[in-house]
């Protein structure tokens, strides 16, 4: 099984804590992100959303915090419940000045199952870049 992970940079016109608390604060993600019932960024806690492409199956995600070092990176696992698998997600910060440098790191992509095109690395590409390019952005340029 050849590894695949996806990774890439943004840099965000936004502190470091503004960009952390838009990553791990429930009331702010929902605005970006996922409206989630409940976060914490803390080691062991889990949570689900249900997601996909619109039209499309939905998929029931499963995560579970690893790793929180505060303001700098948060770590978690991506499994979808019901299929083989496990990755990890990885947001890591960097103080660039006046800005923020994010990169996303979507490790064990190979870890799911082959054969659903639901799954396949470009999916995850398109999502991620959408997510980051779009959501993410437009939230923290009002977000000060």
């Amino acid at each position: 099984m050849t590894p695949k992970t996806f990774r890439t940079e943004r840099i965000f016109k936004a502190s470091r804590k503004n960009v952390w608390r838009a990553l791990t604060e429930k009331e702010l993600m929902k605005q970006w992100y996922f409206d989630l019932p409940e976060f914490k960024a803390e080691v062991g806690f889990t949570f689900e959303v249900t997601g996909g492409e619109p039209g499309g199956t939905q998929y029931l995600h499963h995560f579970e915090i690893v790793e929180v070092l505060p303001e700098r990176k948060l770590t978690h696992t991506w499994c979808f419940v019901g299929y083989d698998g496990i990755s990890y997600l990885s947001y890591e910060l960097f103080d660039e000045g006046e800005y923020t440098k994010l990169i996303l790191t979507h490790s064990g992509l190979e870890t799911f199952p082959a054969d659903n095109p639901d799954f396949e690395y470009h999916k995850f590409e398109i999502g991620w870049n959408g997510i980051l390019d779009v959501s993410l952005k437009n939230f923290l340029e009002q977000y000060r």
